[in-house]
């Protein structure tokens, strides 16, 4: 009995493929940066614009992320009408100015409305990347290109916090929003430069609401999009969980805040690491069983941390080391189940990436602050979100997949 090969994986990237990958990783890391980098700076901002409490401060993360994750409802309808050019190049104006004028803002007010503003702008460079990727990809062809972007995007929260730190010693919070802007004035052009359009005039679909709804029903009917977007958005929870807890843990629990920019580059660091793996063997394993394995380290790690607090022993390298591995099942998992996610939505690459990554963001901002809400001085919270987060991911891809998990696909 013989076995019939694979349809060969497409690739037709309009530029060669490590400048695809490079430019793809500069989009998707501009909305990372105008999170990480803010970290340090939240102290600064507080005393400067009159919010004392952390808890205040920290709308300055979430409202932008509130904006990037409902922002993709907008952009990713807009991108299959008009073409992925015009919308991202939109969109990276948008953001620049908004990030101007957040450095210009003289009260908390003006800077949050500048904030979720920027997050509606830049959701357009999550929404566009997906679908040049499925554009020009196929299969596991698609999830290798995923893995080596989400890996160079990954020196962002790496390098952000220190970058941010850096910036403050040369000057103001306000210089940060600056610093952003012009590093998103050069991804516009190099974009504006080399990426032609590949969205064919024929598939563009038509801007209605009757067709927006179709689009969504379409995504949300299907099994695997609809499975591992909800699975997407309960690991991306955790995600949040750390950064919402990252500093007060340190502060608090570990009495090493000066530490933070390491500990968090050496989480960053095993995604990365993790994701570089995965662009190496996703095309032998399969999206599924990586993914699927990579949920149970993500659990097993959880689960050390937790044992190692009953046991009164965690601590902060043993943390750091649990920690790291929980991220690296974070980091495989997720972008193969964004992949997957995506399979089936070739014809409306642009509506379906909007609603899941909609979903993802958005509810994923709001299981990771319920995480953090949680903080009473421990690393408890932290390890609980990552334990769920990893048995009920697990859950869901065996619902999916009919209880058959780990089998290569």
């Amino acid at each position: 009995m013989s076995i019939e090969s694979p349809p060969a994986p497409l690739n037709t990237a309009p530029i060669p493929f490590f400048e695809f990958v490079a430019l793809v990783a500069a989009l998707m890391s501009l909305g990372a940066l105008g999170i990480d980098s803010m970290l340090p700076a939240l102290p600064e901002i507080g005393r400067r614009l009159g919010v004392p409490d952390v808890g205040g401060r920290a709308l300055v993360i979430t409202v932008f992320v509130v904006g990037f994750g409902l922002g993709q409802l907008v952009q990713g309808p807009l991108t299959d009408r008009y073409g992925r050019r015009p919308v991202l190049i939109g969109g990276l104006a948008g953001y620049i100015v908004c990030c101007l004028l957040a450095g210009l803002a003289g009260s908390f007010t003006l800077l949050l409305a500048a904030r979720f503003a920027g997050g509606v702008a830049i959701a357009a460079s999550r929404v566009v990347t997906i679908a040049l990727v499925r554009d020009c990809f196929t299969g596991r062809a698609m999830a290798k290109v995923s893995s080596l972007a989400f890996m160079v995007f990954m020196a962002v929260p790496i390098l952000a916090p220190s970058v941010g730190q850096l910036i403050l010693l040369a000057g103001s919070w306000r210089l940060i929003f600056e610093v952003i802007a012009g590093l998103a004035a050069l991804v516009l052009a190099w974009f504006a430069w080399r990426m032609p359009e590949t969205l064919a005039p024929e598939n563009r679909v038509a801007l209605s609401v009757r067709q927006l709804l179709r689009g969504w029903r379409t995504t949300l009917a299907d099994r695997a999009s609809l499975g591992y977007t909800i699975a997407g958005m309960i690991v991306q929870g955790a995600l949040f969980g750390y950064i919402g807890l990252i500093e007060p843990i340190m502060e608090r629990v570990f009495h090493a805040q000066h530490l933070l920019g390491p500990v968090f580059a050496a989480s960053a660091g095993t995604m990365a690491a993790a994701n570089l793996l995965n662009s190496r063997i996703v095309m032998r394993l399969g999206m599924r069983r990586i993914s699927q394995a990579a949920l149970v380290v993500m659990t097993l790690a959880a689960a050390g941390g937790l044992v190692a607090v009953g046991l009164g022993r965690e601590g902060l390298v043993l943390f750091v080391v649990m920690q790291a591995l929980a991220m690296a099942g974070y980091g495989l998992a997720g972008s193969n189940m964004s992949a997957m996610a995506m399979e089936n939505m070739g014809a409306i690459a642009g509506t379906a990436a909007s609603l899941q990554g909609s979903l993802v963001i958005t509810g994923g901002a709001v299981l990771g602050s319920i995480i953090a809400s949680y903080f009473d001085g421990t690393t408890i919270a932290l390890h609980v979100g990552f334990f769920v987060a990893g048995l009920l991911g697990l859950g869901i891809a065996a619902i999916v997949e009919r209880g058959r998990l780990f089998h290569p696909s």
